[in-house]
Protein backbone atom coordinates (compact mmCIF):
# COMPACT_ATOMS: atom_id res chain seq x y z
CA UNK A 1 0.00 0.00 0.00
CA UNK A 2 1.24 3.38 -0.80
CA UNK A 3 2.16 5.91 2.05
CA UNK A 4 0.83 9.56 2.10
CA UNK A 5 1.29 12.18 4.63
CA UNK A 6 -1.67 14.54 5.16
CA UNK A 7 0.87 18.01 5.78
CA UNK A 8 -2.38 20.36 6.46
CA UNK A 9 -5.30 19.48 8.61
CA UNK A 10 -7.65 21.10 11.22
CA UNK A 11 -8.06 18.15 13.37
CA UNK A 12 -9.00 20.18 16.15
CA UNK A 13 -12.27 21.70 14.19
CA UNK A 14 -15.99 21.08 15.51
CA UNK A 15 -17.07 19.26 12.13
CA UNK A 16 -14.64 16.18 13.61
CA UNK A 17 -16.09 16.27 17.14
CA UNK A 18 -18.51 13.48 16.85
CA UNK A 19 -16.26 11.25 14.82
CA UNK A 20 -12.74 12.61 15.48
CA UNK A 21 -11.19 8.56 16.42
CA UNK A 22 -13.15 7.27 13.07
CA UNK A 23 -11.67 9.97 10.29
CA UNK A 24 -8.07 9.27 11.84
CA UNK A 25 -8.88 5.55 11.44
CA UNK A 26 -10.12 6.03 7.86
CA UNK A 27 -6.76 8.26 7.41
CA UNK A 28 -4.92 5.65 8.30
CA UNK A 29 -7.01 2.83 6.15
CA UNK A 30 -6.51 5.04 3.63
CA UNK A 31 -2.65 4.90 3.89
CA UNK A 32 -1.92 7.74 5.34
CA UNK A 33 0.63 7.43 8.06
CA UNK A 34 0.49 10.71 9.53
CA UNK A 35 -1.56 13.78 9.82
CA UNK A 36 -0.16 17.15 10.52
CA UNK A 37 -3.22 19.12 12.33
CA UNK A 38 -2.30 23.37 12.36
CA UNK A 39 -3.56 25.74 14.62
CA UNK A 40 -4.79 29.05 13.50
CA UNK A 41 -5.39 31.00 17.06
CA UNK A 42 -3.46 30.20 20.60
CA UNK A 43 -6.94 27.98 21.52
CA UNK A 44 -7.00 25.58 18.55
CA UNK A 45 -3.02 25.25 18.86
CA UNK A 46 -3.57 23.98 21.98
CA UNK A 47 -5.96 21.37 20.62
CA UNK A 48 -3.72 20.61 18.08
CA UNK A 49 -0.96 19.92 20.62
CA UNK A 50 -3.63 18.15 22.84
CA UNK A 51 -4.76 15.97 20.00
CA UNK A 52 -0.90 15.23 19.27
CA UNK A 53 -0.19 13.35 22.57
CA UNK A 54 -3.79 11.69 22.29
CA UNK A 55 -3.02 9.93 19.04
CA UNK A 56 0.53 8.33 17.73
CA UNK A 57 0.12 9.27 13.97
CA UNK A 58 -0.82 13.00 14.50
CA UNK A 59 1.68 16.06 15.05
CA UNK A 60 0.95 19.78 15.62
CA UNK A 61 1.69 23.12 14.01
CA UNK A 62 1.03 25.97 16.36
CA UNK A 63 0.82 29.65 15.54
CA UNK A 64 -2.00 32.32 14.62
CA UNK A 65 -3.51 32.56 10.77
CA UNK A 66 -3.35 35.67 9.49
CA UNK A 67 -7.23 36.16 9.64
CA UNK A 68 -7.55 35.99 13.28
CA UNK A 69 -4.25 38.58 14.44
CA UNK A 70 -6.72 41.32 14.65
CA UNK A 71 -7.69 40.18 17.88
CA UNK A 72 -5.18 38.95 19.75
CA UNK A 73 -2.50 39.97 22.37
CA UNK A 74 0.56 39.84 23.76
CA UNK A 75 -0.82 37.20 26.16
CA UNK A 76 -2.15 35.00 22.85
CA UNK A 77 1.63 34.92 21.38
CA UNK A 78 3.09 33.92 24.64
CA UNK A 79 1.02 31.17 24.73
CA UNK A 80 2.35 30.11 20.93
CA UNK A 81 5.70 30.39 22.24
CA UNK A 82 5.42 28.35 24.84
CA UNK A 83 3.75 25.70 22.80
CA UNK A 84 5.67 25.60 20.10
CA UNK A 85 8.35 23.95 22.31
CA UNK A 86 5.51 20.74 23.30
CA UNK A 87 6.37 17.36 22.33
CA UNK A 88 5.57 16.38 18.71
CA UNK A 89 5.07 20.14 17.46
CA UNK A 90 6.56 19.75 14.01
CA UNK A 91 5.93 23.37 13.00
CA UNK A 92 5.09 26.98 13.45
CA UNK A 93 1.92 28.43 11.71
CA UNK A 94 -0.17 28.83 9.57
CA UNK A 95 0.96 32.21 9.04
CA UNK A 96 1.65 34.93 6.30
CA UNK A 97 -1.47 37.49 4.48
CA UNK A 98 -4.83 37.53 3.13
CA UNK A 99 -6.22 40.28 1.11
CA UNK A 100 -9.22 38.69 -0.02
CA UNK A 101 -10.92 39.14 3.48
CA UNK A 102 -10.76 42.07 5.24
CA UNK A 103 -10.66 40.64 8.50
CA UNK A 104 -7.34 42.29 9.96
CA UNK A 105 -4.82 45.25 8.79
CA UNK A 106 -2.60 44.36 6.37
CA UNK A 107 0.47 46.01 8.57
CA UNK A 108 -0.42 43.70 12.11
CA UNK A 109 -1.01 40.20 9.90
CA UNK A 110 2.77 41.34 8.27
CA UNK A 111 4.07 42.02 11.72
CA UNK A 112 2.86 38.54 12.82
CA UNK A 113 3.86 36.88 10.19
CA UNK A 114 7.47 38.10 10.96
CA UNK A 115 6.92 36.82 14.55
CA UNK A 116 6.31 33.31 13.12
CA UNK A 117 9.07 33.64 10.73
CA UNK A 118 11.78 34.62 13.53
CA UNK A 119 10.02 31.80 16.13
CA UNK A 120 10.38 29.22 13.19
CA UNK A 121 14.24 30.02 12.71
CA UNK A 122 14.99 29.71 16.92
CA UNK A 123 13.37 26.48 16.95
CA UNK A 124 14.57 25.71 13.74
CA UNK A 125 11.32 24.49 12.63
CA UNK A 126 9.22 24.92 9.08
CA UNK A 127 7.19 27.32 9.02
CA UNK A 128 3.84 27.38 7.16
CA UNK A 129 2.18 29.88 4.92
CA UNK A 130 -1.00 31.25 4.17
CA UNK A 131 -1.78 33.14 1.04
CA UNK A 132 -4.63 34.43 -0.34
CA UNK A 133 -4.71 37.49 -2.78
CA UNK A 134 -1.42 38.44 -1.63
CA UNK A 135 0.92 36.46 -3.58
CA UNK A 136 3.40 40.11 -4.19
CA UNK A 137 3.18 40.54 -0.59
CA UNK A 138 4.16 37.54 0.49
CA UNK A 139 7.00 36.67 -1.36
CA UNK A 140 8.55 40.50 -0.91
CA UNK A 141 8.20 39.51 2.87
CA UNK A 142 10.03 35.65 2.57
CA UNK A 143 12.42 37.23 0.37
CA UNK A 144 13.13 40.16 3.20
CA UNK A 145 13.21 37.19 5.99
CA UNK A 146 15.78 35.02 3.84
CA UNK A 147 18.22 37.93 4.11
CA UNK A 148 20.08 36.54 0.86
CA UNK A 149 19.89 32.96 2.54
CA UNK A 150 17.63 29.91 2.31
CA UNK A 151 14.03 29.79 4.69
CA UNK A 152 12.52 26.52 5.78
CA UNK A 153 8.69 26.53 4.83
CA UNK A 154 5.88 25.49 3.07
CA UNK A 155 3.30 27.25 1.29
CA UNK A 156 0.03 25.81 2.16
CA UNK A 157 -2.51 25.18 -0.18
CA UNK A 158 -0.97 26.71 -3.34
CA UNK A 159 -2.70 28.21 -5.75
CA UNK A 160 -0.67 30.70 -7.18
CA UNK A 161 0.91 31.22 -10.41
CA UNK A 162 4.30 29.20 -11.53
CA UNK A 163 6.08 32.89 -11.12
CA UNK A 164 5.01 32.98 -7.52
CA UNK A 165 5.61 29.19 -7.15
CA UNK A 166 9.33 29.33 -8.34
CA UNK A 167 9.92 32.82 -6.27
CA UNK A 168 9.56 30.62 -3.25
CA UNK A 169 11.42 27.49 -4.41
CA UNK A 170 14.21 30.05 -4.66
CA UNK A 171 14.03 30.55 -1.31
CA UNK A 172 13.97 27.18 -0.30
CA UNK A 173 10.41 26.69 0.38
CA UNK A 174 7.85 23.78 -0.64
CA UNK A 175 4.66 23.72 -2.26
CA UNK A 176 1.61 22.40 -1.06
CA UNK A 177 -1.12 21.22 -2.88
CA UNK A 178 -4.96 20.70 -1.57
CA UNK A 179 -7.87 19.79 -3.12
CA UNK A 180 -8.59 22.78 -5.82
CA UNK A 181 -5.82 21.33 -7.90
CA UNK A 182 -8.65 18.23 -8.67
CA UNK A 183 -11.04 20.85 -9.63
CA UNK A 184 -12.40 20.72 -13.57
CA UNK A 185 -11.81 24.30 -13.56
CA UNK A 186 -8.01 24.26 -12.70
CA UNK A 187 -6.06 23.59 -15.24
CA UNK A 188 -3.81 26.58 -14.86
CA UNK A 189 -2.83 25.11 -11.46
CA UNK A 190 -2.60 21.90 -12.34
CA UNK A 191 -0.10 23.08 -15.05
CA UNK A 192 1.94 24.64 -12.04
CA UNK A 193 2.15 21.23 -10.07
CA UNK A 194 3.33 20.03 -13.17
CA UNK A 195 6.54 22.14 -12.72
CA UNK A 196 7.64 21.67 -8.77
CA UNK A 197 10.05 19.94 -8.30
CA UNK A 198 9.59 16.30 -6.70
CA UNK A 199 11.68 16.85 -4.02
CA UNK A 200 9.68 20.30 -3.03
CA UNK A 201 6.34 18.72 -3.71
CA UNK A 202 3.85 17.92 -0.41
CA UNK A 203 0.32 17.01 -0.48
CA UNK A 204 -2.15 18.24 2.02
CA UNK A 205 -6.87 18.22 2.44
CA UNK A 206 -6.75 21.49 4.36
CA UNK A 207 -9.74 19.60 6.26
CA UNK A 208 -12.24 20.28 6.99
CA UNK A 209 -12.40 22.36 3.40
CA UNK A 210 -11.62 21.56 0.03
CA UNK A 211 -13.09 18.62 -0.82
CA UNK A 212 -11.10 17.07 -3.82
CA UNK A 213 -12.83 15.56 -7.08
CA UNK A 214 -14.40 12.73 -7.09
CA UNK A 215 -15.85 13.53 -3.50
CA UNK A 216 -15.94 17.15 -3.95
CA UNK A 217 -20.04 16.51 -3.23
CA UNK A 218 -18.85 15.49 0.62
CA UNK A 219 -19.23 19.01 2.37
CA UNK A 220 -16.51 18.00 5.09
CA UNK A 221 -13.14 16.79 3.72
CA UNK A 222 -11.24 14.51 5.79
CA UNK A 223 -7.23 13.46 5.77
CA UNK A 224 -8.39 9.96 3.90
CA UNK A 225 -8.98 11.84 0.77
CA UNK A 226 -5.83 13.09 -0.07
CA UNK A 227 -5.21 9.94 -1.77
CA UNK A 228 -7.11 11.58 -3.81
CA UNK A 229 -5.48 14.66 -4.57
CA UNK A 230 -2.25 12.64 -4.61
CA UNK A 231 -3.47 10.41 -7.74
CA UNK A 232 -4.20 13.33 -9.61
CA UNK A 233 -0.69 14.59 -9.14
CA UNK A 234 0.44 11.59 -9.98
CA UNK A 235 -1.70 11.39 -13.33
CA UNK A 236 -0.93 15.11 -13.93
CA UNK A 237 2.80 14.65 -13.46
CA UNK A 238 3.27 11.09 -15.60
CA UNK A 239 4.15 8.86 -12.64
CA UNK A 240 2.76 6.17 -11.08
CA UNK A 241 0.75 7.07 -7.98
CA UNK A 242 2.94 5.05 -5.83
CA UNK A 243 5.76 6.68 -6.65
CA UNK A 244 4.28 10.33 -5.95
CA UNK A 245 2.50 9.06 -3.01
CA UNK A 246 6.28 8.14 -1.51
CA UNK A 247 7.97 10.98 -2.82
CA UNK A 248 6.18 13.52 -1.47
CA UNK A 249 6.09 11.28 2.24
CA UNK A 250 9.57 11.25 2.00
CA UNK A 251 9.66 15.24 1.46
CA UNK A 252 7.28 15.77 4.56
CA UNK A 253 9.38 13.36 6.79
CA UNK A 254 12.56 14.94 5.86
CA UNK A 255 11.00 18.52 6.17
CA UNK A 256 8.78 18.13 9.36
CA UNK A 257 11.49 16.12 10.81
CA UNK A 258 8.85 13.21 11.53
CA UNK A 259 9.94 9.89 13.19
Amino acid sequence: MMQLIDTHAHLDEQAFDADRDEVIQRATDAGVTAIISIGITAETSRRAVELAQQFPNVYAVVGIQPNYVADVDETDWQKIEELAVAPKVVGIGETGLDRYWDYAPIQKQADYFTRHIELAKKLTLPFIVHCRDAETDVVAQLRQAAAGGMLSGVMHSFCGDLETARACLELGLHISLAGMVTFKKNDALRAVAKEIPADRLLVETDSPYLSPEPVRKIRRNEPAHVQHTSKLLATVRGVAADELANQTTENAKRLFRLD
